[in-house]
């Protein structure tokens, strides 16, 4: 599993683990960094009220009953204080025993001040308001109303003890009631946040997983495309892009952010004229680097001037051949059964033209009409042999053939059947693997390669020359397919794997269309080689 679906994983386990939680403590990262907070105001607190009582307790009157107490207390409290934060930084207990252990010193300490100050009158019970708020948001639970409970019964039962002992006045007890009052509320206060941090942090992790998924699919969308993407800010520099566009465009200049003029210049100087208020934002152009027919978008993105744009490059001559091919898969099921309803009419005609023939006492005339009927009916057949051949391409059956056995008996049978000079053909075979391939289609392949050489060649010897060596890549062979006669012009060069494309008024045009077809079907790669002088078609294949 990659790391990002790790990621995924992990935060959908946490949102889990938040929706199922009690308001209880969590005892994440960023709970236990508050409590060390917490511990530290602890202390500060500590170190401020023993600076008033060494500074300034003229004026704020502390431990004026029991001033040996008092001091104890203090030193007590900032002895305690500093301690508590050595288990919060190890996190070491559990968190509710620290927050609970640190609401309790901090209602003995101050409770204990107060004691010593006068009771309730001192005004020091307000400093535990602080601290229940603190740990009802650190606990997040109801364990905030049991400080609270504890708060306040130290508060009552040292006023108790302040009406018993000081002979404090019983009004008193109206302000010791409110402070509890104060207590409970700031307890629930940080109960209601408690639940609604705790919603809202189930909340945040559900929107992080949705975000992670969103953010994973889009990756994976835009790796994915056929097309390219690339973005492209104000200043014309790429910021992003997908796989595909090297493919298309090539691999990127190194640099953190490329330019777009230096990398697709064709490209650049289309952007700028789109941004120049061009009213067309969809422009093609021919690839320098892959010879490959592209068309661009440009969409704007932002604000700017220039605005930054998404630039996508679409693959022309795929879309065009996927087009093509959906359109030839339903013309070949609708020609195949032509095809097969021709061929028994056909064999019919072929065979009565064999029986006129074999009248030895016809007419020259009727031997003419006889030879026409007996051309087109090898015409004919010929064709629909082609137009069937357009559905073997997934049939393919490759086994190891050896080059110069069969090679051999193409050129034999080759010769034999075009009633041609046996010497016609040179074949040469430099290396010691077999072709992979499916050995009716190689047939098929090498005899329309053939017939064209014969076709477009002088016709004398080793005019058609057949070559079988090493590919560039490990395991690949090539197999050249050459003749001597005056080449392909320019211009129809880009037209001859196309279907029914044919310079011979004799042809069908599906020769070199089925021959790209079937080495396709074989793991092999066929293409025109421009010579200076004759032509060659070279098939990429795989050796065995």
């Amino acid at each position: 599993m990659t790391t990002a679906a790790d990621e995924r994983s992990g935060l959908q386990e946490r949102v889990r683990s938040v929706a199922r939680m009690p308001l209880a403590a969590t005892a994440d990262d960023a709970t236990w960094k508050t409590l060390v907070a917490f511990c530290g105001y602890r202390v500060g607190l500590a170190l401020l009220v023993a600076m008033i009582y060494a500074q300034a307790n003229a004026v704020f009157l502390i431990g004026v009953q029991a001033p040996a107490t008092a001091l104890t207390t203090i030193i007590a409290y900032a002895i305690l204080s500093v301690l508590l934060v050595v288990p919060a930084w190890m996190r070491e207990p559990n968190l509710v025993v620290q927050v609970t252990a640190g609401v309790l010193v901090d209602v003995v300490a101050i409770v204990l001040l107060m004691h010593t100050s006068g009771g309730i009158r001192s005004g020091l019970g307000i400093m535990l308001l602080v601290s229940l708020a603190a740990a009802g948001l650190i606990t997040r639970g109801r364990l905030a109303f049991f400080h609270a409970a504890v708060a306040s019964l130290a508060v009552l039962f040292e006023q108790s003890f302040q009406l018993w002992r000081f002979d404090a006045p019983p009004n008193d007890f109206v302000q010791a009631g409110l402070t509890s009052l104060a207590f409970f509320a700031t307890a629930a206060l940080g109960f209601s946040l408690a639940r609604y941090a705790r919603t809202s942090e189930r909340i945040a992790l559900e929107r992080t997983v949705d975000l992670a998924n969103l953010s994973q699919i889009n990756e994976l969308v835009i790796r994915d495309m056929q097309d390219g993407i690339l973005v492209v800010d104000s200043e014309g520099r790429i910021r992003q892009h997908n796989p595909r566009v090297e493919m298309l465009l090539g691999p990127l200049p190194p640099g953190r952010r490329p330019a777009l003029a230096e990398y697709a210049p064709e490209v650049a100087a289309m952007l700028d004229t789109s941004r120049g208020g061009a009213e067309t934002t969809f422009m093609q152009f021919r690839s320098p680097r892959s010879s490959s027919e592209l068309a661009v978008q440009f969409v704007a993105i932002g604000t700017g001037n220039p605005p930054p744009s998404v630039i996508f490059v679409e693959d022309v001559g795929r879309m065009r051949a996927q087009a093509q091919q959906m359109k030839l898969v339903a013309l070949g099921r609708l020609t195949a059964s032509i095809a097969h309803e021709i061929r028994n009419p056909l064999s019919s005609i072929s065979h009565a033209a064999e029986l006129l023939g074999e009248d030895s006492g016809a007419p020259e005339g009727d031997k003419r009409l006889l030879s026409i009927i007996r051309d087109n009916v090898y015409r004919l057949d010929r064709m629909v042999q082609e137009v069937l051949y357009l559905n073997r391409r997934d049939r393919a059956q490759p086994e190891a053939i050896d080059a110069r056995t069969w090679l051999a008996t193409f050129a034999k049978e080759f010769c034999e059947g075009e009633k041609v000079a046996q010497d016609l053909i040179d074949y040469q075979v430099r290396t010691t693997q077999r072709m992979l391939f499916d050995r009716q289609h190689l047939d098929q392949v090498m005899w329309n390669l053939a017939r064209n050489a014969l076709r477009h060649g002088k016709g004398v010897t080793g005019s058609i020359r057949i070559l079988l060596s090493p590919g560039n890549s490990p395991g690949m062979l090539v197999l050249d397919v050459s003749d001597d006669g005056p080449g392909v012009a320019r211009e129809i060069q880009a037209h001859l794997f196309e279907p029914f494309f044919t310079t011979d008024s004799q042809g069908t045009g599906l020769g070199l269309y089925i021959a790209r077809e079937l080495c396709e079907g074989n793991g092999a790669r066929i293409e025109y080689i421009q010579e200076a002088a004759g032509s060659r078609f070279r098939i990429t294949l795989k050796g065995a």
